[in-house]
């Protein structure tokens, strides 16, 4: 427990550190903001056999000032039967751990109900994010892209961080770094990714916008909180690459082309490189392609949206590696983003063209699919789908739930009143049955 003690006072430090010079800028100041909102539902969570179903009542308050805004999200699960044997039962997991109770236990319970505090929006000189995400990037995201911790809700919210500094904040143009932990409670997933623009000083057009860097992520507890935990603990997972970035076309508004590159190595068994570009199309069409040269084992995208889900296994996979060999691929993607990012679809697979993989989820292609409705837009509906499939052998696993995760919200707003019904699939071989399912129907009220 010391030593997750000091790991974790060396990150808010880091993070202190960052923000004060931000938070002294007298510009960045406008008017108090504040809401509050009142949730009525019910929940099922899946911690028990079979899974138990509980009334739920929370308040959202949340506050906002300039760049900075704190949202918490106090939730109490609770059952209530009436007549003449009424009972009312709090959700004990909810407030206090279950088994032994250490700091670490405490925070994991505590520190979710902070339902996020922010600063700033990713590629700004200074961004801070607290909470849950399922967007976390290191870089091109060749090594940690569109990370999730939010798979586990509502049965558990994890509650981690982001936040990236460049130097420009300083008028030091020449260093940044982007940081991620998943957890704060656990610091099981950490990555950090360190660059430099060595040119950017210089009168050289296109050059003097290079961004190297060297990016590194780990995973302390591969077995964290999937059906393999039992087996007890499992050997740090390290994940370290060098890339570099180009931007070779900027029109504001009208077209963008990003280049880059990363060679990456997992656990020093294996490897895997690749060059792509990516960009926009007048400010609404979103396009990507990439080629790729692999080792054998090697997973791109290490961390990526469904990792929390499907850790054990990778990992797993990654100690079986015996054979050699090579894997040729590519990966190609398309969407639209419409109405400042407030609709969004975006398609992205990726796929081997020669492999001599045999395990299904390296062998076959990988599907992420994004479609995503902010309030807002139209007057009484909003909703966030994710779907993540991969071993897609045939056109018929396209669908099939096996390896794949699926997060849905839905919302129906009347005035005030939202009615939100959430529905999560996340797929483990390990646990028998291997589907979790998470469901749940919630109706808030915006107190003011």
């Amino acid at each position: 427990m010391t030593a997750a003690v000091r790991r974790l006072a060396v990150v808010m430090s880091l993070v202190c550190f960052a923000v004060s010079p931000a938070f002294s800028q007298t510009q960045e100041q406008s008017k108090f903001g504040f809401s509050m909102g009142l949730g009525i539902g019910v929940q099922t969570f899946n911690d028990t056999m079979p899974p138990t179903t509980w009334q739920s009542l929370s308040l959202t308050p949340d506050f906002s000032f300039g760049k900075l805004g704190v949202g918490l999200n106090v939730t109490m699960d609770y059952n209530f039967s009436g007549g003449s044997g009424s009972s009312f039962l709090i959700r004990r997991e909810d407030w206090w751990p279950s088994g032994a109770v250490t700091l670490q236990s405490v925070a994991a319970i505590y520190l979710p109900k902070i339902a996020y505090v922010r600063w700033g929006l990713k590629g700004d000189p200074l961004f801070l994010k607290l909470g849950s995400f399922n967007d976390a990037t290191l870089g091109d995201g060749f090594i940690m892209g569109d990370y999730n911790n939010t798979l586990f809700l509502p049965t558990e919210r994890h509650f981690g961080l982001q936040a990236d500094v460049d130097g420009t904040l300083f008028d030091f143009p020449y260093l940044g770094i982007e940081t991620v932990v998943g957890n704060l409670a656990s610091l099981d997933v950490l990555g950090a990714r360190l660059y430099a623009r060595p040119l950017v000083k210089a009168p050289i057009p296109i050059l003097n916008h290079l961004e190297v860097g060297v990016t590194a992520a780990v995973d302390t507890n591969p077995y964290f909180e999937t059906a393999s935990a039992s087996l007890g603990s499992a050997s740090p997972v390290g994940v370290f690459g060098l890339g570099a970035l180009l931007p070779l076309v900027y029109v504001k508004d009208t077209f963008s082309l990003l280049s880059f590159t990363d060679v990456v190595s997992i656990q020093a068994r294996t490897w895997g490189s690749m060059v792509g570009v990516g960009g926009r199309i007048i400010n609404i069409l979103t396009y990507g392609a990439q080629l790729r040269l692999m080792g054998s084992g090697f997973t791109p995208t290490y961390f990526g949206p469904a990792y929390d889900a499907q850790r054990d296994v990778q990992y797993d996979n990654l100690q079986a590696l015996s054979a050699s060999g090579l894997t040729f691929g590519g990966l190609v993607s398309a969407g639209v983003s419409l109405l400042g990012d407030k609709l969004i679809f975006k398609l992205t697979l990726d796929t081997p063209f020669v492999t001599s993989e045999t395990e299904p989820t390296l062998r076959d292609p990988h599907l992420n699919a994004i479609l995503k409705l902010a309030p807002g837009i139209l007057p009484v509906f909003s909703f966030d789908f994710v779907y993540d499939k991969k071993g897609i052998g045939s056109f018929s696993q396209l669908v099939d739930a096996t390896n794949a995760m699926v997060q849905a919200k839905v919302n129906l707003q009347s005035g005030p009143a939202i009615i939100s019904f959430v529905y999560d699939i996340n797929y483990d071989a390990r646990q028998s049955p291997p589907w979790t399912i998470t469901s749940g129907l919630q109706a808030s009220i915006a107190l003011f």
